[in-house]
């Protein structure tokens, strides 16, 4: 039974392996001939046939025999088994962007099976890519872009080491759906597990509430311990109504939560002077000096920088808070549309939802969990993001650059700010006419 099992291990041994089996098998023979048992005992303790290790010995011996030098090495060819079958790259280049979608497509148009294309891929011969939509940008929105991020350029009076401003005094705002669930999910099952039934009245109509969030850059002392987290808040754009009639779950007159579906400039004026700036007095850091910016998109709800009520509530308590806008059609611009709403959004799609009220809590908790260091991150990628920006004279046909923050971070040399090239500063400058 034992040497049954042997056999059918099929194990290959390496070249050292089948040296050191040799050696083995000299210590354990005298005048040529084998210890009794030797070959089993070996065999067992490779987990291979013994005719493998009869083989070694036998290749030993008739290279001893010919006073050469002993080699048991595996005489195998490198290149064994069924070739290969090579797809022409060069012909799936050829192909045109919305014939490469999916595997199925492709080999049906260069004459291959799909699972010969799949191993390619797997092998790295294709990669694969997620290609999201991006803002169609006019040339005044690439003109924009390209004056935004170059105000944004510290010039070192040695014109050796220019960055971007730490962005300290910005604030960013903007807002966002979250839906209760959604119309599709995937999930991981073991066999013979039932799948998960989730029912809705209509998938066109699912519960959803805008959010609007508002962070700033954290900030961190000498020893890299936490100063300001960074994260002003985020608030539901809701409102409680008293139920108008009973039901089995509440009596008529129960205040319950409702969405404000239509979010207008006189919603938003209440919000940022109601939600916003107390927000902001209260989780400041102190001995801040200057204004304080708070950055908002071109939206149509936005009110103006220059609105009455607003100033006059932004200057309360000795804060000097002003509005701004980003560049229009530039969601690359902000820490929000860039990844943190990305990365709250994978949070509160981890949790179980059912009603309104669940939903309102798991984006909030969602957003008291990401920490200020993934926070600090984003705000690196954004900078990044404007030196691409700069590259491409304003335009956004560029990938988003990483430069490994967590490793730099573990080694303790995650810049602050990002440098930039003295000759691209001068290269924008002159197109800009500057």
């Amino acid at each position: 039974m034992e040497r049954l099992i042997n056999l059918n291990s099929k194990k290959s041994l390496t070249n050292e392996q089948r040296q050191a089996i040799y050696q083995r098998l000299l210590q354990e023979s005298s005048n040529g001939k084998l210890r009794k048992g030797s070959i089993s005992d070996i065999a067992n303790s490779y987990a291979v046939c013994t005719k493998t290790i009869s083989r070694i010995w036998g290749r030993g011996k008739l290279h001893v025999n010919e006073e050469s030098m002993v080699d048991v090495s595996l005489k195998k060819s490198k290149s064994v088994g069924r070739k290969k079958k090579q797809i022409n790259l060069g012909e799936v280049k050829g192909l045109p962007f919305h014939r490469r979608s999916n595997i199925c497509s492709i080999a049906n148009s260069i004459g291959v099976s799909k699972s010969t294309l799949h191993r390619r891929v797997q092998e790295g011969a294709l990669r694969t890519h997620t290609n999201a939509v991006k803002p169609d940008l006019t040339e005044a929105n690439k003109m924009a872009r390209l004056e935004f991020c170059f105000s944004k350029i510290n010039r070192s009076l040695s014109n050796n080491d220019s960055t971007f401003d730490d962005m300290f005094n910005v604030v960013h705002i903007d807002e966002k759906w979250f839906y209760l669930t959604k119309s599709s999910r995937r999930y991981y099952l073991v066999p013979g597990e039932d799948e998960p039934l989730r029912t809705c009245k209509s998938k066109k109509f699912i519960t959803k509430f805008m959010f609007l969030a508002a962070v700033a850059r954290p900030r961190f002392d000498a020893s890299g311990n936490e100063i300001f987290s960074g994260k002003i808040g985020i608030f539901p754009f809701t409102t409680l109504e008293p139920a108008k009639r009973s039901s089995k779950n509440r009596v008529a007159g129960t205040l319950e939560t409702k969405p404000i579906l239509s979010v207008t400039k006189e919603v938003t004026r209440t919000w940022l002077i109601e939600k916003v700036l107390p927000a902001i007095r209260a989780k400041w850091p102190q001995g801040h000096t200057g204004p304080i910016f708070i950055q908002q998109d071109n939206a149509k709800p936005h009110i103006n920088i220059n609105d009455s009520r607003f100033l006059e509530e932004a200057s309360r308590d000795g804060f000097d808070i002003r509005l701004c806008f980003q560049p229009p059609n530039s969601p690359d611009l902000n820490v929000l549309d860039l990844g943190f709403f990305r990365a709250i959004q994978s949070l509160q799609e981890q949790e179980s939802l059912g009603t309104i009220d669940e939903l309102i809590s798991a984006v909030q908790v969602s957003f008291e969990r990401m920490g200020s260091r993934e926070l600090n991150n984003v705000f690196l990628t954004l900078q990044m993001c404007m030196k691409e920006i700069l590259k491409v004279r304003g335009g956004n046909n560029y990938q988003t650059p990483h430069i490994g923050k967590g490793k730099l971070e573990r080694q303790g040399n995650l810049p602050l700010q990002i440098d930039i090239d003295e000759n691209l500063i001068n290269e924008v400058g002159s197109y800009l006419g500057l």
